[in-house]
């Protein structure tokens, strides 16, 4: 007998794994968000690294720190120049990304449609120093609001590749 998840696949946004976890521009599965039978023995099924971040709350909590801290440190002055005078929208387009790339809910797909990152970001100059500002804002607010220090090691290893594919100067 299929297990029961196996009947949702259908049901994933384009881009979405059955893992849990959706890299948009290629593969990262960290934490499978799927049961499986373990010898066929017993079930077991690992946490989503969005329920590893703490949920819906955990998501904000880390966008909200992200966004503080690129409004803040010199550092990421060029990064924070690339945005509208307020936030707010950035903060709810970057927490509703999140939340389904990180195995929650699916927000950005369902609101927006396929995220395509590169090409939503291809209107600003996003060099090395862009990259190096978002990374030094994301890993401290990663670093700042996720207990789970194996989640936040995983997450720095899949977003270096993710801020690299915005580059495009």
């Amino acid at each position: 007998m299929a297990h029961p998840s196996a009947n949702r696949e259908h049901e994933r946004p384009h881009g979405v794994s059955s893992h849990g976890v959706g890299l948009f521009f290629g593969t990262f599965t960290p934490t499978p968000n799927h049961s499986w039978y373990a010898h066929g023995v017993a079930e077991q099924t690992l946490p989503t690294l969005y329920e590893r971040v703490g949920g819906e709350s955990g998501v904000r909590r880390l966008v909200d720190r992200f966004y503080d801290l690129m409004d803040s440190l010199p550092q990421a002055r060029s990064l924070r120049d690339l945005h509208a005078t307020s936030l707010l929208e950035s903060r709810d387009k970057l927490f509703e990304f999140l939340s389904g790339w990180l195995g929650g809910p699916p927000l950005y797909v369902n609101k927006r449609g396929h995220p395509r990152l590169r090409a939503r970001h291809m209107p600003f100059v996003i060099d090395d120093a862009g990259v190096d500002a978002w990374l030094l804002c994301m890993n401290r607010a990663l670093d700042e609001t996720v207990a789970d220090t194996d989640a936040v090691a995983k997450l720095q290893g899949a977003l270096l590749p993710l801020a690299m594919h915005m580059k495009n100067s």
